[in-house]
């Protein structure tokens, strides 16, 4: 499961403004979907699903007290499963997107409010989600992805919330509590796993990807070392939606029955 916050930018994703630009653009995919008939999602938060934009602008833009002109009004998260995973949520896009929302609502908010170290949960923050169906530039069988829109203040327009600080659980100073990043992706990865009964490999996990990208050559070789290991010692997972070890094993096994042949009458 990839998480990760897009910097802010001039255009779409300039978030010391207005939120409008960047509703507009999460909407983009919709025109063309209704036109091919195809199924589409609506926004979404933690209990409502189905609203509208002009609401979601609303209640975002209306979020700000005592933001500067140049402070960020909002910060945007991708999060973006693998092709795996998605199929451990449905066999249909339907079934993945209501899976998705679920996991959004039940997993990924309650964590980002949790890491912030002042007591918050999934109801304080003010956020709401929009799917994609595709994505550019990509050659993935499966590339849902959502993209979550998360207001600067808590729902009650009085605490900053940044998850971009650097500070991580301070007790002193101006910024008390900060934001843990690295472990909100690992607690949002446990959770999508005991979710859905995911069985990750080490080569997939958030632990593996990180000591790559910035462990050192002995931890990367160890990681490399555990990974083999594991890939030649277990039997691939079987995710979801497929037919279980135990109903193969009686289907290999089993005979098939014989068919009863009648016995010939015998006339008098």
């Amino acid at each position: 499961m990839n998480i990760d916050f897009p910097p802010s930018s001039k255009g779409t994703y300039n978030n010391a403004g207005s939120s409008r630009r960047l509703c507009n653009y999460l909407e983009h995919e919709d025109m063309e979907r209704m036109e091919q008939g195809i199924y589409t999602e609506g926004f979404f938060n933690l209990t409502d699903d189905n609203i509208y934009k002009s609401q979601v602008v609303k209640d975002i833009d209306g979020n700000i007290g005592q933001l500067m002109k140049t402070d960020a009004k909002f910060y945007a998260i991708h999060v973006s499963p693998s092709e795996q995973e998605l199929r451990a949520m449905g066999n249909t896009e339907q079934e993945q997107a209501e899976s998705m929302k679920r996991y959004i609502r039940e997993v990924v908010i309650p964590e980002y409010a949790r890491n912030f170290n002042k007591g918050l949960s999934a109801e304080d923050i003010k956020f709401y989600g929009k799917i994609h169906f595709s994505r550019d530039r990509s050659d993935n069988e499966l590339n849902m992805h959502y993209h979550l829109i998360v207001s600067r203040k808590d729902q009650t327009n009085k605490k900053k919330l940044s998850p971009l600080t650097n500070h991580k659980n301070t007790k002193k100073g101006t910024v008390k509590g900060g934001f843990d990043r690295k472990n909100l992706f690992q607690q949002a990865e446990q959770g999508f796993d005991k979710l859905f009964g995911y069985k990750r490999e080490l080569a997939e996990s958030f632990e593996y990807n990180n000591t790559m990208k910035n462990g050192s050559i002995s931890d990367q070789v160890k990681m490399q070392e555990q990974a083999i290991a594991q890939a030649t010692t277990q039997v691939p997972h079987i995710q979801q939606n497929t037919i279980p070890d135990e109903r193969k094993k009686k289907q290999a096994v089993s005979p098939p029955k014989k068919k009863k042949i009648p016995k010939p009458k015998i006339k008098r």
